[in-house]
């Protein structure tokens, strides 16, 4: 999905952008945080439901904290927290296990 031009204007707007290390930097964390929630929707969809949802749930397997990764990118090495479930069936697929 492209990104639009009005949206660019006003990150720029809102940000002291003075060099290019800036916007490296920007795009290394805007990274980084979409990672992180294509994870956490990774697993909503493996539970079939969202963090935090009350009610009941028509599952048994629940969220079961994080375990840290550490990743090496385009962008630099930086570390994102992989969400677990109580019964070990959670493989994501955007970051997979191991790798």
């Amino acid at each position: 999905m492209p990104v639009a031009k009005e949206h660019i204007r006003q990150i720029i707007a809102d940000s002291n952008i003075s060099s290019v290390a800036y916007v490296y930097t920007f795009l290394r964390d805007g990274f980084k945080d979409i990672l992180q929630e294509l994870i956490e929707a990774e697993m909503d969809a493996a539970l079939g439901y969202e963090k935090n949802q009350k009610g009941d749930t028509d599952t048994a397997n629940k969220r079961n904290g994080y375990s840290p990764k550490k990743l090496k990118s385009q962008y630099g090495e930086f570390q994102i927290d992989v969400p677990r479930d109580r019964n070990g069936e959670f493989e994501p697929k955007i970051v997979p296990k191991y790798q």
